[in-house]
Order: structure tokens, then sequence, then C-alpha cells
């Protein structure tokens, strides 16, 4: 049998990018720090140290579909921000529908006692959180 892979995934944004680490034994993932990015575009110094630490099996990028399945302009840029991530580290990257993870993730934030500043006080880290367990939920067949 192979190990359960371990997955870095990534809640792509203009401003600041959301990463999650998880794995599929588990079937669960936590939020790691986001990453600064200026016009979608990380530090890809702070990338590869994310790389080195986690050495990920995977990558997992949200994809942000259209309600009705259609790209959107931010469907083409996270497609660009994954085709990078391979380009760059020879890991293999899946996109994950994320539709709803941002809205799903303020709302658990917002239980939790967040106070609704979403600029300074991101929910990027959550969102990843929900894309990789999204996928993995995918990969088992489980309903989300």
């Amino acid at each position: 049998m192979t190990r359960p892979r371990l997955i870095l995934g990534f809640d792509f944004g203009t401003r600041r990018i959301g990463v999650a680490v998880g794995n599929e034994l588990t079937a669960s993932a936590r939020a790691l720090d986001p990453l600064p990015a200026r016009d979608g575009i990380p530090d890809w110094h702070q990338v590869s140290r994310l790389i080195e630490e986690w050495q990920p099996d995977l990558f997992v990028v949200g994809l942000p579909l259209n309600m009705d399945d259609t790209e959107s302009v931010m469907s083409t840029r996270a497609r660009k921000f994954g085709k990078r991530l391979f380009g760059r580290y020879g890991i293999p990257c899946e996109m994950a529908d994320e539709r709803g993870s941002t809205r799903e993730a303020k709302t658990i934030a917002r239980d939790a006692g967040h106070r609704g500043n979403y600029r300074d006080d991101g929910v990027d880290g959550l969102a990843a959180v929900l894309i990789v367990e999204g996928w993995l939920a995918d990969q088992e067949g489980l309903p989300r």
C-alpha cells in the first residue's frame, strides 16, 4: 500500500493566498499563515520555504467557478497559479471547486467570534482548509 499523501492547499487571492496542509490519513487539514501576494503573485522564496518544510506530495488549488459552472477571471488566474506551482516545483497540482469556501469560512469565523474585518483579519487559511478537506472528501466519495 502507498503511504498517505501530504497535501499543500491554496486559496488563491490577489492580495493574500490562503495556505493549508492536510493529509489523506486523517482526511483533515490545518491552516498555515497566508502568503502575502502582489496582484496574485506570492513571494516565491516564501513558497519554497513552505515546500522545504512540509515536503508535500500534491498541491490542491481552489478553483473559483461561477455558480453556473463557467470560468471567471479569477478561475483563469488560479489555474495559472497552479501551473506555476507545478512548473517551479514539479509537484502534481490539482484544481478543486471552491465555490462557497470563502463564504463558509466567514460564517465559521463569525460563529467563533470574528468581528468582521476580513481585510485585516482574513479567513484565507480557513478557506484553504475547506478546499483541502473538500478535495479529500471528493476523493473518498464522501458527501460534503
